[in-house]
């Protein structure tokens, strides 16, 4: 299977660290710089107190700051914070509202920060309700305008669960004016659970009818990130850090801030009792019993009954949208795992439907690329000031959405913000879609035991960053036997895809329904792929044992394809990102019809650059493609195989592996094996054995020299390692699955056919018998040696590769391993065998190599090396006679009488002038020759220190 191309080499795992301390810096920058140092603003912090549900005498305390700016009376902005925030989450953007003109609230949400209460996820009786009450406390301040009584002039915006707030809010309270939610949802289930149920419109970007089965496919990645924020905030709330009930502090150092005066009232009056806080040790942290329960059922089943649909479906904005009728303006993200385009397009199509101004800015960031940059969120203040106070203009007009471009000279991507009349599906704009034909017939593909390993599409919260910084082979990884690839033709000139693609594909199997992940991807003429955005579309297809047939939506991008480039539609069983069915399945996949991408005509601004920027642009081009032509160049060289050696299953030539410190663990290997061959690999501790075969099997990378099989040099993960069978280091097998089960998972997870897998075969060489249907826990080490002997053999592989594949097992069983390993090479393949025990090697193997500190000191046949000393062995009909004649002899020493054999080491004798003197004594001679006996050969070789 296809590896995740992690270094193996210091230098790269330092190369790789230093990345991912790069990136997650960067998380850190774009989520926290607020690209604003000026003085701070005069603000006033106070705790209020608002009932714990809808007319209950128990209160909550929401921790609060009010932001004022330079003139007043002035419009209101409500800024709530994202998911796992709290106040001070949104403290820049506050400050940059109030320098615009607005008195800005910012408060952290019950289960926050300071904040008592339960996470209710923006519950309309709780966290929508507080907000009412604070835009009742808005309408006690002097230095707020307002409409009328009790109606403050007040608009909301807010980002993720913020933006969320800002909608249920404008649904649910008549008094807001405006609202600029940011890369938010519009159904929770969706966005949590794709096609959960049927919430969202037939026109939204996500289908919810058709063949899809009705509980969805679970994002578990993200929705385990956003339930660990939640689950983590009951430090606050209780911290002698908040502010008492009724009392305030002024943090003013401006001459405005000495005169905001305003009295201690509560939000809603009632008690000061405070909400019951959940236990310290309570799994669920600060949510409501009832959004526990809802996780819990979509962490352990990975689906959303109807139960957690309906919550879901109730603190959504899909709830309120047809109650919406001010003046909207989403900001939505275009690298978004986790709300993507689809879930501002619903709330576009709902807010326009039910008579409101909607307008729509999609930008090249989101929950996996940032929030919005400094002029974006000067549109929106500017956007929002207009709205609340007609003045200046409405500097958003028709519809854009960013286009990332190439690399500018500090290596981040160029923008180019692309106009269009009006947002598609709204005000009368239309999506015009261009159809392309993929080529790719009916494909089988395999869904794992336990689902893994799984295709790796991305990592919530880092995808945009590692993209952009052209971080490859950590993203976009399919796993061979569980996908399935459609491709188009190269494109004739660029396509700039805007939106949501749209496919019709048939589904059989036999299971009641299938989970498949469908991704489109951008396919460079060199084979490498872009999947844009990471974005992935999850569907459930309900099968009944059958064929469905479902047009899929796929998630909404901003890609420009470019010419020479090519589509390509994959369709998986796995995503690690995702929660995926842990039964073992098949399925057909095929596609019915073309591909329909989405195109939105407009005009392209602010494409301008200095010359300044783009020679540096120029250079980091320049020096990209030297560094990706050498690299293209060395892979090339590294994988050429050499035509007059594919025959031969292993070439070592000038092997060397030396580590920090001067150990030198291999020096200068070189050895041949051909077909047919039985190899034996012999030397003392220390030899430098294992790292050999470590090297051979690409789990290090040599010093210096090569390893070739079949030709091909072998590299860590090299395709032609698949042409290798091992059992180099521990098998890792599962122990409370059987041995069958164990070598069956093995198999599947490497995504070839299972008739390939030969597993009467390997089940008949492990000998287990009955036991191969026990657990594997309940395996002696000889049995567990013989399971990981039969691992290595399935497939018949054409080069097999043990290490002391003899420990543990017993002399019937060794005699029986010995028989195993002939009858595997006498079909034409060949075995590497490393051992201590020279007597098994001597009497299995044809061919041996040894080794002494890592160097070569003998390689050749194991009759010809066993032979090689000076030691002779006599047949004679009289063996004590023989031996007293032969030690007579000068120089003749270690005679040993065995039977009718007398061996004796001659000294440089020739063996004819022995058995001359042995006749001349009497002794009958009926045959003589070299004595063969490795170990003595072995011994000598190396010395018997060794």
């Amino acid at each position: 299977m296809p590896r995740i191309p992690f270094p193996h080499t210091r230098r790269g795992r330092w190369l790789s660290a230093g990345v991912v301390v790069l990136v997650l810096a960067a998380v850190v920058v774009v989520w926290t710089r607020s690209g604003n140092d000026a003085a701070p603003v005069a603000h006033r912090e106070q705790t209020l107190s608002v009932p714990a549900d809808p007319g209950s005498a128990a209160q909550v305390r929401l921790d609060t700051t009010v932001y004022f700016p330079a003139t007043t009376p002035a419009p209101a902005v409500l800024l709530p914070h994202g998911f796992g925030g709290s106040k001070a989450s949104v403290d820049g953007e506050a400050q940059e509202l109030a320098r615009r003109g607005f008195v800005v609230l910012a408060w952290s949400a019950r289960g926050f920060g300071h904040s008592t209460g339960q996470i209710g996820l923006n519950d309309p009786d709780h966290e929508v309700a507080d907000a009412s009450h604070l835009v009742d406390y808005l309408a006690t301040l002097p230095q707020v305008r307002q409409d009328g009584p009790n109606d403050p002039k007040v608009g909301v915006a807010g980002a993720s669960y913020g933006g969320a707030l800002a909608l249920l809010l404008a649904g649910q309270d008549k008094r807001v004016d405006a609202i600029s939610p940011e890369i938010t949802y519009n159904d929770l289930a969706q966005g949590l659970v794709p096609n959960a149920a049927s919430t969202t419109p037939p026109d939204s970007a996500t289908p919810a009818a058709g063949a899809f089965a009705a509980d969805g496919v679970f994002k578990r990645s993200w929705a385990g990130l956003l339930f660990s924020a939640g689950s983590g905030s009951s430090a606050g709330g209780l911290s002698t850090d908040a502010p008492e009930p009724g009392q305030e502090s002024d943090s003013s150092s401006s001459q405005s801030g000495s005169s905001q005066g305003g009295s201690s009232s509560t939000a809603g009056g009632g008690a000061s009792a405070q909400q019951q806080l959940p236990s310290a040790d309570s799994v669920c942290g600060r949510f409501t019993a009832e959004v526990c329960r809802a996780y819990t059922e979509l962490a352990t089943t990975g689906k959303a009954g109807p139960q957690t649909v309906a919550l879901l479906r109730r603190v959504s904005p899909a709830s309120v949208t047809n109650r919406i009728t001010v003046p909207t303006l989403l900001v939505q993200g275009e690298n978004d795992t986790l709300f993507g385009l689809d879930q501002s397009d619903a709330n576009a199509r709902q807010i326009a439907a039910a008579g409101g101004k909607v307008q729509q800015i999609w930008y090249a960031g989101g929950h996996d690329g940032g929030q919005p940059g400094p002029s974006l969120r000067a549109k929106i203040a500017d956007w929002m000031w207009f709205q609340l106070t007609g003045e200046g203009g409405n500097p958003v007009t028709g519809f854009s959405y960013d286009v990332q471009g190439s690399l500018r000279a500090s290596g981040s991507p160029s923008v180019r913000i692309q106009n269009a009349p009006a947002y598609p599906g709204v005000e009368g704009g239309r999506t015009q879609r261009d159809s392309f034909a993929l080529t790719g017939d009916e494909q089988t593909i395999v869904n794992p035991p336990g689902g893994v390993p799984a295709s790796v599409s991305g990592i919530p919260g880092l995808n945009s960053l590692a993209g952009s910084s052209r971080v490859t082979g950590l993203f976009g990884v399919d796993m061979p036997g569980q996908s399935a690839s459609f491709t188009s033709r190269a494109l004739d000139s660029q396509l700039l895809v805007a939106g949501s693609s749209t496919v019709r594909l048939r589904v059989s199997g036999t299971t009641p329904d299938a989970v498949l992940f469908v991704k489109l991807y951008d396919l460079n003429p060199d084979g490498t792929r872009t999947l844009p955005a990471n974005n992935v579309a999850p569907i459930r297809v309900a099968l009944n044992g059958g064929t469905s047939e479902v047009t899929v939506t796929l998630p909404g991008v901003v890609r420009p394809i470019e010419s020479g480039h090519a589509l390509q539609l994959v369709v998986t069983t796995t995503d690690q990102a995702f929660s995926t069915p842990v039964s073992p399945a098949t399925y057909q996949v095929s596609l019915v019809g073309d591909l329909a991408v989405p195109v939105i005509p407009g005009t392209a601004v602010g494409a301008g650059w200095p010359v300044g920027n783009l020679l540096g642009i120029a250079g980091v081009l320049v020096a990209a493609l030297l560094v990706a032509l050498i690299a293209a160049i060395r892979r090339r060289r590294a994988h050429q195989a050499d035509p007059e050696l594919d025959a031969v299953p292993l070439v070592i030539d000038g092997l060397t592996k030396s580590y920090p410190g001067g150990l030198t663990a291999v020096q200068d290997l070189s050895f041949r094996v051909e077909p047919g061959q039985v190899l034996g690999l012999l030397g003392p501790n220390g030899a430098g054995k294992t790292t050999t075969l470590r090297m051979l099997m690409g789990l290090i990378t040599p010093s210096a020299g090569e390893i070739r099989v079949f030709g091909h040099r072998v590299t860590p993960g090299a395709p032609v390692l698949s042409r290798i069978g091992s059992f180099v280091e521990g098998s890792g097998f599962l122990p409370h699955l059987s041995g069958e089960a164990n070598l069956r998972l093995y198999w599947d997870a490497t995504g070839r056919p299972a008739e390939k897998a030969h597993f009467t075969e390997a089940l008949e060489i492990a000998g287990l018998g009955d036991a191969v249907r026990r657990k594997v826990r309940t395996y002696s080490q000889g049995m567990r040696q013989r399971l990981a002997i039969a691992q290595a053999m399935l497939g018949l592989p054409e080069l097999l590769v043990l290490d002391e594949p003899t420990n543990g097992l017993d002399p019937p069983q060794i005699h029986q391993m010995r028989e195993v390993l002939r009858r595997y090479a006498a079909t034409g393949r060949t075995v590497l065998v490393s051992s201590h025990l020279l007597a098994e090697v001597e009497q299995t193997c044809t061919h041996v190599v040894v080794m002494h500190r890592g160097k070569l000191v003998a390689s050749g046949p194991v009759a010809d090396i066993a032979a090689a000393g000076g030691e002779a062995t006599f047949r004679v009909d009289d063996a004590e006679a023989a031996a007293s004649a032969l030690r007579s002899f000068d120089g003749v020493s270690t005679v040993d009488v065995e039977g009718d054999l007398v061996h004796a080491d001659l000294d440089g004798m020739p063996r004819a002038d022995a058995v001359a003197a042995l006749v001349r004594a009497g002794v009958a001679v009926e045959q003589a020759g070299p004595r063969r006996r490795l170990e003595d050969a072995f011994l000598r070789l190396v010395g018997e220190d060794g």
